[in-house]
This record gives structure tokens, C-alpha cells and sequence, in this order.
């Protein structure tokens, strides 16, 4: 599978690492709210269909990018960089 590294272009899946959802990024203050941080560490949805992931380019820049794939099909739709997705919500990273 290549994912298009959204600064290096088409990249083998072999030099990233899965880290899951990509609503990873929006963690919740666990002291202020512990209810939604346990949601957040232990609880996953496994969906069937198009979804945004965290991946980690391991092997290569060491950038964080968010994949968006059809997890039937493993067809990917796109790739952004992580921290341009945490600054659109408002957040720095």
C-alpha cells in the first residue's frame, strides 16, 4: 500500500507505524474531565468504511500524518500533515 506523504510524495506503508483513530489528536484534559479521558484511552470504534487514521512516518521524516482510508478497501483518499489538522482545530502540536 502507498500513502501519500503530504511533503514527500507516494510512500511505502512499510515506513510508517498505525497509531490508530485519527480523533487521537483532540485528547481531553484528564484532571478536568476524567470520564471523557478514560472514553479516550479505552474506548475505539472499529468502523467499516471511509475513516481518518494517525500515522507515524517512522522510517522516514518522523512526521505525523492524517490518513484518510476506506477501511474496506484500504483505498486512501488522502494524507495531511497531523500538526496542520491539531492547528485547524485550534490546537498546537
Amino acid at each position: 500500500m502507498l500513502i501519500p506523504h503530504p511533503i514527500l510524495g507516494l510512500r511505502d506503508a512499510q515506513e510508517f507505524t498505525y497509531l490508530g483513530d485519527a480523533a487521537l489528536i483532540d485528547r481531553p484534559d484528564g484532571l478536568a474531565n476524567p470520564e471523557a479521558f478514560h472514553d479516550y484511552l479505552y474506548l475505539r470504534d472499529n468502523p467499516a468504511g471511509i475513516h481518518r487514521e494517525l500515522w507515524f512516518h517512522e522510517q522516514g521524516d518522523r512526521s505525523w500524518i492524517v490518513v484518510t482510508r476506506n477501511t474496506v478497501t484500504h483505498e486512501i483518499l488522502g494524507a495531511v500533515l497531523a500538526q496542520d489538522v491539531a492547528r485547524a482545530r485550534g490546537r498546537s502540536r
